[in-house]
């Protein structure tokens, strides 16, 4: 499995408008209706679990990253959103340093192997400086695409 099958292409938002948490986790889940990935329907329901989800425990893993998920059976095939911050957001990370790249990860409910795949290829790439430094410094969808092309390809070093 490869970022590139994983993001959704059309639900990149390389400058989030959003200035907390829950803003950023609705501005992505909203990424995913306009790539048309999740159905407008399901909106609202998949906002209330990612939430809820955060609740529970913060995604914020510390070196600046998070990775909100939720799985719903309304989601038409795994896809994830991808966030970018210029200021850094208050996520309750681990490591309680502000979070400047979200990846939000929504699978069908019925996949959970699939789920656990994407997390780990994420989780793989974000734990590397090279990406999360070129993530950060990303500024246009474009930018954040080719960097996950990169990725795939295994060209970027740690």
């Amino acid at each position: 499995m490869k970022m590139r099958d994983i993001v959704a292409q059309g639900a990149i938002v390389a400058r989030l408008k959003a200035n907390t948490r829950d803003e950023v986790v609705a501005e992505l889940v909203d990424a995913l209706v306009t790539a048309g990935v999740l159905p407008a329907a399901n909106r609202d329901e998949v906002l209330r679990l990612a939430l809820e989800r955060e609740r529970k425990g913060s995604t914020g893993f510390g070196k600046g990253v998070a990775i909100p998920h939720v799985k719903h059976p309304g989601s038409v095939r795994m896809a994830a959103a991808v966030g970018v911050s210029q200021s850094g957001i208050d996520f309750n990370a681990l490591d309680k340093q502000p979070v400047y790249s979200v990846f939000l990860l929504l699978s069908p409910s019925s996949n959970p192997e699939s789920h656990l795949r994407a997390m780990e290829v994420i989780f793989k790439n974000l734990s590397r400086d090279t990406f999360r430094r070129l993530l950060r410094q990303s500024s246009t969808a474009e930018d954040v695409w080719e960097l996950l092309e990169d990725a795939d390809g295994q060209t970027l070093g740690r």
